[in-house]
């Protein structure tokens, strides 16, 4: 069902979005845990510009969430954020394959009218 492609893009910095979809997905029955965060890893790296933007003070984002529910999962969901937007995909890929039972009950819980969804 996934390809790793983003489904869900929001109009909010990182750390609100994923503030939104944490609320979202605990309202809908699930759990989550945040088990990576780019942000806190480059604190050890203090002469690390940004790859993307080659600047120091840069607010690339990319944190790693898993998702739990009741009888599967966890299912693995990527945060890439710059600025104000941030785009959510799902990990799915061979050797890690995403359960769709639970991949379908994340997006119909991410499913929001100020959202800009796709695929």
């Amino acid at each position: 069902m996934s390809d790793s492609a983003p489904f869900l893009s929001l109009n909010l910095p990182c750390s609100q979005a994923l503030d939104w979809v944490d609320a979202q997905l605990n309202a809908a029955g699930m759990q989550t845990a945040h088990t990576f965060d780019l942000q806190v890893a480059r604190q050890a790296q203090t002469s690390c510009p940004c790859p993307q933007h080659g600047i120091q003070d840069c607010d690339c984002q990319m944190v790693v969430t898993l998702v739990y529910a009741v009888g599967s999962g966890p299912l693995a969901l990527t945060a890439h954020g710059y600025g104000n937007q941030t785009w959510f995909s799902v990990v799915d890929r061979a050797g890690q394959r995403a359960d769709a039972d639970l991949e379908q009950a994340v997006r119909l819980a991410l499913s929001y009218p100020t959202a800009t969804t796709t695929g």
